[in-house]
């Protein structure tokens, strides 16, 4: 399968013009380029982009959800404004004649790039070497087509921040143990939630190729993957403290990316739209603490004007490569399939694609 590393390499280059360009006339553009595609386009908007790119989806929303919208679409071709995990998501679940694009390449998700497959297939060596056949493997489906083709050869699932529960609880009827890739913060937080002491976790460094724990070898139950947003990372501890010590009418939401220890300090955690839902039922005049990716929070303040919300981390920026997709770039994407031209497109060869699906079907 192409590397990530290898498909940059052989991406289009936005001409520089279109940075050049004034918004203005970039929107006029991309409506117009829009309008002449008609039908023969879907466009995805992730929860996580910007408002200028939000502007043209036809549907937003998590990413399995937008891929799993995308498999029911007909459209010729599928824009992904999101990262590359879910362009292949959506390209194993769309058809070989679909083309699913994204505009900038360099979109990608630091958590995913965290988890090889080479890391990986060496792991599972050394796992199965120290704890024989006793795993299941389970992956977020925030991570690579060749992770979640590993995931499905060797038995395991995909999950999702709302389904990691039912899911885990399922990988351990399977097996003695769980192999939880690559976010360890959702592993954990999922695993604790459950009733699983945190000394029965282990780590799993794949830059050391080291197996950490704080128990006996047999004890183990868990073993996570030492993976990380890079975004949830940057709510700590002190962000609660400082609420609770300023604020303590102010109620704390954040997202099961966030670490052991503030998930635990917060009020309540859960997937992208359980925090969305979330503030969508709360009370007018009710105070909401945040702790997810900005431009989310930005749109909830901007739609819920009623609500007194702010980010848990006062100085949070978006997600650096979330924002890689924007205005220039998806009108560049547009007018080029206007012009018969389909650039960056996203394929995962078709044996890849056949054992994702089965880890993906395990799930759904």
């Amino acid at each position: 399968m192409t590397s990530i590393f290898e498909e940059l390499q052989l991406a289009d280059t936005m001409p520089a013009h279109y940075l050049n360009a004034a918004t203005e006339e970039l929107h006029e553009r991309a409506k117009k380029a829009r309008s002449t595609l008609g039908d023969r386009l879907y466009i995805l908007g992730h929860h996580y982009q910007k408002d200028e790119v939000i502007a043209y989806a036809d549907v937003t929303g998590d990413s399995l959800q937008l891929s799993q919208i995308a498999g029911k679409q007909t459209a010729d071709y599928i824009i992904f404004c999101g990262v590359h995990f879910m362009a292949e998501t959506a390209d194993i679940l769309t058809t070989p004649e679909q083309a699913v694009i994204l505009p900038d390449m360099r979109a990608g998700c630091s958590m995913a790039d965290m988890a090889n497959i080479d890391q990986t297939e060496r792991a599972w060596t050394e796992l199965q070497n120290l704890f024989g056949n006793t795993i299941v493997p389970l992956t977020y489906v925030n991570s690579t087509a060749a992770i979640k083709a590993f995931v499905g050869r060797n038995g395991g699932a995909t999950v999702t921040s709302s389904n990691a529960e039912e899911m885990v609880k399922w990988a351990l009827t399977q097996k003695q143990r769980m192999l939880f890739l690559p976010d360890q913060h959702l592993g954990r937080n999922t695993a604790v939630k459950l009733g699983i002491p945190l000394e029965h976790m282990a780590i799993w460094d794949p830059i050391k190729q080291k197996l950490e724990l704080q128990c006996e070898l047999e004890e183990v139950q868990v073993i996570l993957w030492k993976g990380h947003c890079s975004v949830h990372m940057n709510f700590l501890p002190k962000h609660v403290a400082n609420l609770r010590e300023n604020e303590p009418d102010r109620s704390i939401l954040v997202h099961p990316e966030c670490t052991y220890e503030v998930v635990s300090a917060s009020d309540f955690a859960g997937s992208t739209k359980y925090i969305i839902d979330m503030i969508g039922a709360s009370q007018p005049g009710s105070k909401w603490a945040i702790g997810t990716e900005m431009n989310l929070v930005n749109r909830l303040i901007a739609d819920f004007p009623d609500r007194d919300i702010v980010s848990l981390n006062p100085f949070m920026c978006p997600c650096l490569t979330m924002n890689r997709i924007d205005l220039p770039h998806l009108t560049w994407a547009l007018e080029e399939l206007v012009a018969g031209k389909v650039i960056n497109r996203i394929q995962v060869d078709e044996k890849t694609a056949l054992e994702a699906k089965r880890a993906l079907a395990k799930m759904m």
